[in-house]
C-alpha cells in the first residue's frame, strides 16, 4: 500500500487577512507561508517522493515548489482538478466575519452535507471528487512504483478535512471537527479493506519514518501489506505495524 502525504498550503495574503480566496487568482502565499512550506518539505527531506500531486491554484504550486526543493530527486510536479478548492461561488472575494453572518454559515458550521454554495459548489461534490483523486492517485502510484511508495498531495483546507472524514470513516457532517493548518501534514495509507490515518495535521517532526523497510531476504523479499489493525496499538509504524510476514 503506497503513502500518502496531504499538505495544505502554506499561509497567503487572503488567509492572513481573514478573506474567503476559493479559486480566486492572484492569491500567493505571503513571506510567512513561504516558510511553513519550506519547514514542510524539510520534515520529508529524507523521504523519496515517488509523485508530487497539486491543486491547480498558485499557493498551491508555489507550496508544492518550495517543498520539493530539498529532495535529491524530486519528482515532477502533476496537476490535478480534483484536489481544486471548494468553488465557493458568490461568497468568494468576501471576509469571513462578514459571511458569518449569512444563514447558509450555519448550514456550513452544523450540517456541510446539505450546504450549496450560491452559483458554486456543494460540499458533498468537493468531497466526491477529492476522495476519488488521491483514491484514483493512490493506485496509480502504487502500480508504477510499488506498495512502499510515498507520495504527495497539497490541496486546501476544506478539501483536505473532507478526505481525511472519510479516511476515519466518518460522515461529512462531523468534518468541521477536523482542523487543517497551514503547510500542515497529514498521512494516510489505502489498504484494500480500510484506510489508516497515520497522522493528522502535524506541524513539526521529522518524518523520515515514512520510508520503506529494507527489503528481507527470501520469501520474495518484501513484506506484504495488511488490512489488519494491530490489536493492542502495535509497535509503532516504524517496526513494521500494519505489515504481515
Amino acid at each position: 500500500m503506497a503513502t500518502l502525504v496531504l499538505a495544505r498550503h502554506g499561509r497567503t495574503t487572503a488567509n492572513a487577512s481573514g478573506v474567503l480566496a476559493g479559486r480566486s487568482k492572484g492569491v500567493h502565499l505571503d513571506e510567512r507561508g513561504v516558510e511553513q512550506a519550506r519547514a514542510a518539505g524539510e520534515r520529508l527531506k529524507g523521504v523519496r517522493l515517488a509523485a508530487a500531486v497539486t491543486s491547480p491554484l498558485e499557493r498551491c504550486r508555489e507550496t508544492t515548489r518550495e517543498m520539493l526543493r530539498v529532495q535529491d530527486e524530486p519528482p515532477p510536479m502533476s496537476s490535478e482538478r480534483g484536489l481544486l478548492e471548494c468553488d465557493y461561488g458568490s461568497w468568494t472575494g468576501h471576509e469571513l466575519k462578514t459571511l458569518a453572518k449569512e444563514p447558509l454559515w450555519k448550514t456550513v458550521q452544523a450540517h456541510p452535507s446539505a450546504a450549496q454554495f450560491p452559483d458554486g459548489e456543494a460540499m458533498t461534490q468537493m468531497s466526491a471528487r477529492a476522495i476519488g483523486a488521491v483514491r484514483r492517485w493512490d493506485a496509480r502510484v502504487e502500480a508504477e512504483h510499488g506498495p512502499d511508495a510515498v507520495w504527495l498531495a497539497v490541496s486546501h483546507g476544506d478539501v483536505i478535512k473532507a478526505i481525511l472524514a472519510d479516511a476515519l470513516g466518518i460522515h461529512l457532517d462531523a468534518f468541521q471537527r477536523i482542523m487543517v493548518d497551514p503547510a500542515s501534514l497529514s498521512v494516510v495509507r489505502y489498504t484494500p479493506l480500510r484506510p489508516f490515518v497515520v497522522n493528522m495535521n502535524t506541524s513539526a517532526g521529522d518524518l523520515s519514518h515514512l520510508k520503506p523497510p529494507p527489503k528481507r531476504r527470501g520469501r520474495g523479499g518484501r513484506r506484504r501489506a495488511s488490512s489488519d489493525a494491530a490489536v493492542g496499538g502495535g509497535a509503532g509504524s516504524g517496526a513494521g505495524a500494519g505489515t504481515t510476514p
